[in-house]
């Protein structure tokens, strides 16, 4: 059979394919609780473990056995509440107007950012001073065994009416936000991550394009006889070049939270994860895979569009493979 052409592949859906500037991901638009409460929260990544349940769906075909699942693992310590951003509406967007930040801050903070002596005070706030508000929240990987004391800086954003946003950052500044206060067992979540770096990659692997024959004059991996491509002088971007892949952020949807909990005997593997190690603080369990690396910071919200295929109730486990992962 000839040998057929395939010069162009891989979606155009992300473009240009750009490195992220840093290495947990900005929450563009999320999405605001009906009630007083943060609207995000933040976890590393453990690794992926499976689940055994018997399964209850009545459409099923597997109803009444026992089935497994994968599942990802996110340790997930406390947030603490570092200061406080109210924006007001203007008509180039929201722009910052004042902020207030806790007098007691943590010593791992001076690692990450500077804070000024002097802010603002919460008391003289009032409900029609701002027209959007939202927590500045600082992460504890200190708690977590990876190595780690400088923590990420994040804004979170609060629901409720104004009188219930500030009511609730008056309360919670200088404290910390556990997960449970955020979500629920069997809630649709948004993962937000910034997934594993490539390094520079051929068009190959970057965009999938197919290999030239063995009897080409030049390049096997390369895109071959462009013909109508530079016809206009130079190359159009769309054609696959070699560049950079890995470390984008990526959003994915409708994520079912399986389980939340503090019991870290149920979850941690003999020996510890690869490349992570024991788990010590508050986890939570995701059907399915997570984009990044093992100790990489997860943003989670609640989901926008809930799928209505995914039952409201999370599924009772029966047991979790605590197997070792270091091929022992």
């Amino acid at each position: 059979m000839p040998t057929t052409s395939k010069p162009r592949s891989g979606s155009m859906q992300f473009w240009p394919r750009k490195r992220s500037k840093r290495a947990y991901a900005r929450i563009k638009n999320p999405n605001m609780p009906k009630e007083a409460k943060p609207g995000a929260f933040a976890g590393y990544k453990v690794g992926m473990t499976q689940i055994s349940f018997i399964d209850n769906k009545k459409t099923s075909q597997t109803k009444g056995t026992e089935i497994s699942w994968p599942v990802t693992i996110i340790e997930c310590p406390p947030l603490k509440v570092m200061g406080i951003k109210f924006y007001k509406d203007t008509y180039e967007g929201k722009l910052a107007s004042t902020q207030v930040f806790t007098q007691k801050q943590d010593k791992e903070v001076k690692r990450k950012t500077k804070i000024a002596k002097k802010t603002g005070s919460i008391e003289k706030i009032k409900p029609e001073d701002f027209d959007e508000l939202r927590l500045i929240v600082h992460t504890n990987p200190k708690q977590v065994g990876i190595a780690k004391k400088k923590p990420e800086i994040c804004e979170v954003s609060v629901g409720g009416s104004k009188e219930e946003k500030l009511a609730f950052a008056k309360e919670k500044l200088g404290q910390d936000i556990n997960f449970s206060d955020v979500f629920e067992e069997g809630a649709q979540l948004t993962t937000h991550v910034i997934t594993k770096g490539k390094g520079y990659q051929g068009p190959v692997k970057r965009f999938g394009i197919g290999l030239t024959s063995h009897k080409s004059e030049k390049t096997k991996r390369g895109p071959g006889s462009l013909g109508g491509w530079k016809a206009q002088g130079h190359f159009m971007y769309r054609i696959a070049f070699a560049g950079k892949m890995g470390y984008h952020q990526r959003t994915e949807y409708n994520k079912q939270l399986l389980k939340i909990s503090e019991n870290t005997e149920e979850i941690n593997a003999k020996g510890g994860f690869k490349k992570y190690g024991l788990v010590k603080n508050p986890y939570i369990l995701i059907k399915g895979s997570i984009g990044g690396p093992a100790k990489r910071l997860v943003m989670l919200t609640e989901s926008k569009r809930p799928s209505k295929k995914i039952p409201a109730e999370s599924p009772n486990i029966e047991n979790i493979s605590i197997k070792s992962q270091q091929g022992k």
